[in-house]
């Protein structure tokens, strides 16, 4: 039986806190220390601001933030993914990035239901690899949710 290696979906891999999570590797733009940013004024807590990225001014999101995990720290390891998304360049900040992960299409779960206590609607999928699992993203619904508008405030505020 061969294998059909196209049908393996790479993801960037990625820790908040204690969790592993993954960004279709598609998307990714390129992989950066975190360095200071601009703060926009009555901007959420979640978008710690701007950044200049060769003219491209950049919006950049603290993930734990925007997910509601527990206090964000920044350190030597914290590091922020820019991706683009629709055209839409913006950048996560994460606790630290691991590898690239091939995922079989029988290695992605969907996403249990919870209830309405729990909002899985940035989650896109668990991906399984040996013992451990994936939180995957749908960055785009992540995106989309508040920060589509919110990004063109902040182009205004940087014009």
């Amino acid at each position: 039986m061969s294998e059909n290696k196209s049908a393996a979906e790479e993801f960037l891999s990625f820790t908040l806190g204690n969790e592993h999570y993954g960004v279709d590797i598609l998307k990714v733009q390129e992989i950066r220390g975190y360095d200071a940013v601009t703060r926009l004024p009555d901007a959420p807590e979640y978008i710690k601001g701007v950044i200049n990225l060769r003219g491209t001014i950049v919006p950049v999101i603290d993930l734990r933030l925007k997910l509601r995990l527990k206090e964000a720290r920044y350190d030597a390891f914290t590091v922020m993914i820019v991706l683009n998304v629709e055209d839409r360049v913006f950048g996560i900040v994460v606790d630290s990035v691991s590898d690239v992960i091939p995922l079989e299409s029988d290695q992605i779960r969907p996403t249990p239901e919870f209830g309405a206590s729990v909002d899985t609607r940035f989650i896109s999928g668990i991906g399984t690899v040996d013992d451990r699992m994936l939180i995957l993203l749908d960055i785009e619904t992540l995106i989309n949710s508040a920060d589509l508008s919110q990004h063109e405030l902040l182009e205004e505020a940087a014009a």
